[in-house]
């Protein structure tokens, strides 16, 4: 992996913190970090099964550190904003989910063994904050707050897709991993679509849309590479910066959604 892109993908590790804001500021933004959470929980499911193997060690602990941190920080936030009962005991139960999953990132170093149970507690994770989303949107009852769900769920895939290569490549659950991957990238090519013909896709979205597009042109090369069961440093080292740099432009793309609501 050339050293340039060693370097736009250790910045994305402290990326999303950066551009993330102290507090709730409306129901976009509110859409905006709660499908962020489901970024998260697959970004450090990835971060944990490269860890596992010896992919980026330096790289995938600073990931796992900087999204653990930032999971916490949202979800208090979002908890604060819950602007109905329903949304607040969402996120209750998220919480808790979340002390679960954590227990696991935490507990012992990274193990195959191990590695079952850590999937299933961030599928327990992304299923709740799905569901917070999906809350949130339909709370906001507008094609805008529409657009900033499906543009954060591109995140999700994004790490998604990694997670399973990453847990295919090292032998867990093979079939359940490759399935999963093949959907993950399926959702994703149809999702850009919508996103990029969508009336609210400005000029400057669509530049964003086109460079994540190339983008995921080398990720979907490398992906068709999997050897399950084969731990291939190489081809691991790829998808996981190939899927930090995507991570960033989707980040971008559903935060300009996200601010077209306070212009309106």
């Amino acid at each position: 992996m050339k050293r340039r892109h060693l370097i736009a993908a250790a910045g994305s590790a402290a990326l999303l913190p950066a551009v993330a804001r102290a507090q709730v500021i409306d129901l976009n933004d509110a859409i905006n970090k709660a499908g962020r959470q489901r970024m998260l929980s697959q970004r450090m499911a990835k971060s944990y099964s490269a860890l596992g193997q010896g992919v980026l060690p330096d790289l995938a602990g600073e990931v796992l550190a900087a999204s653990m941190g930032l999971f916490d920080r949202q979800l208090v936030e979002l908890k604060v904003f819950a602007p109905t009962p329903e949304i607040k005991r969402c996120y209750v139960d998220l919480e808790q989910a979340w002390g679960d999953y954590k227990a696991v990132l935490v507990g012992a170093k990274p193990a195959r063994e191990r590695a079952a149970e850590m999937f299933g507690a961030a599928g327990g994770v992304l299923k709740l904050a799905h569901q917070g989303t999906g809350l949130l949107e339909k709370q906001s009852g507008k094609s805008l707050g529409r657009l900033v769900n499906i543009a954060g769920r591109q995140r999700m895939l994004s790490q998604r897709m990694a997670a399973f290569y990453l847990s295919a490549s090292w032998g867990v659950d093979v079939s359940v991993s490759t399935k999963e991957l093949a959907t993950a990238r399926d959702e994703f090519v149809q999702a850009h679509q919508v996103l990029f013909t969508a009336p609210e896709a400005t000029p400057q979205i669509k530049t964003q849309l086109d460079l994540a597009d190339q983008q995921f042109v080398f990720f979907a090369a490398a992906l068709r590479n999997l050897r399950p069961g084969q731990s291939d440093a190489r081809l691991m080292t790829n998808v996981f910066t190939t899927s930090e740099r995507i991570l960033q432009l989707m980040d971008g793309v559903t935060g300009m959604f996200s601010k077209q609501g306070l212009y309106s």
